[in-house]
């Protein structure tokens, strides 16, 4: 049980790390003022995280909306709980994994 609960962990910190690695290089290219010149210090650091929050989010809920569809038991119902809350992360996870390949 704790090796399962650790697993869970584990994937979701994988998850979320990849998730803002590919929302700061992203963020990161948009970091320009109204005349084209790359942003700097406060004004960058704020940008970077509104451009990373809504960044993050988007990728999370487009991702959880295929995989909340994938969230059904072995009886064809849907799950609901902690079982649905696991299946999505895994089933992201899993998504992640593929797209790395």
């Amino acid at each position: 049980m704790k090796k399962t609960v650790l697993t869970a962990v584990v994937a979701a910190l994988a998850l979320f790390a990849g998730q803002t690695f590919a929302a700061n290089a992203a963020c990161e290219a948009k970091a320009v003022d109204k005349n084209g010149k790359p942003l700097a210090g406060a004004a960058k650091t704020s940008f970077m995280k509104k451009c990373e929050k809504e960044a993050g989010g988007a990728a999370a809920a487009a991702g959880s909306a295929a995989c909340e569809a994938k969230a059904v038991s072995k009886d064809g119902k849907p799950l609901a709980g902690a079982a649905k809350t696991a299946s999505i992360k895994k089933c992201m996870a899993d998504e992640k994994a593929a797209a790395k390949k």
